[in-house]
């Protein structure tokens, strides 16, 4: 998987969208490091496409795509990849993911950092993704079940929860602007040919045998 510095290097400009959280954030960013970014608190049918206006470069000046996969808001994320799809009909770009509460781990857990730590994000039904941090390396991202979290947990700003908060969870700020920056030399990209939302395991749908239903003999 490539860095955002082999991004930049093989593949800019690039037209970033992450809708991820409640602040909707899109990037564009240029070979020579200069990155225009707007963010808004809308829903993210409404907040990607005004922020991507708002850059002022259109879609077809980006030469590849990056937006975040997940954890998040499954509607945002949704909303974003619809674009990125429609947007590589009218001219095939590759198109890169990553995933936020990676991004997050691997900016807290730079050289100097101390201590073990879990990035973590409500996954619905008292399950939370989470990526853990021990002795400054980053695992994989996982589900966990709330009463297994344990140590320090962060939870990244913005992001949406449904169940109550694990205790002792504090909230780290998840501003990409300032955060890509800083994990840009870390492999973090993954060139998908059909964006979508990240799922932990692929969906499973029950059979059924279906009857036809008749009137109830009468005596």
């Amino acid at each position: 998987m490539p860095s955002l510095h082999e991004l930049l290097a093989e593949h800019a400009p690039l037209l970033l969208l992450d809708a991820a959280s409640a602040r909707v954030q899109t990037g564009f960013l240029e070979a020579d490091g200069r990155a225009r970014w707007t963010a808004a608190e809308e829903e993210a049918g409404v907040a990607l496409f005004r922020g991507v206006a708002s850059l002022g470069a259109a879609p077809a000046a980006a030469r590849a795509f990056v937006f975040c996969e997940g954890p998040g808001s499954i509607l945002g994320i949704r909303t974003a990849a619809m674009a990125l799809r429609a947007w590589n009909v009218l001219a095939a770009r590759p198109v890169f993911a990553f995933r936020s509460l990676e991004i997050v781990a691997h900016d807290l857990a730079r050289p100097g950092a101390t201590g073990d730590f879990s990035v973590i994000a409500d996954a619905r039904r008292e399950t939370w993704h989470c990526v853990d941090v021990r002795g400054g390396a980053v695992g994989p991202l996982r589900r966990a079940p709330a009463p297994e979290l344990s140590g320090a947990l962060v939870l990244p700003e913005n992001f949406r929860t449904w169940s109550a908060l694990p205790p002792g969870t504090r909230r780290v700020g998840y501003d990409l602007a300032a955060l890509l920056p800083r994990v840009a030399d870390v492999d973090l990209f993954r060139l998908t040919g059909a964006p979508d939302a990240f799922l932990h395991e692929d969906p499973s749908y029950k059979t059924w045998t279906p009857h036809i239903h008749g009137a109830s003999a009468r005596p």
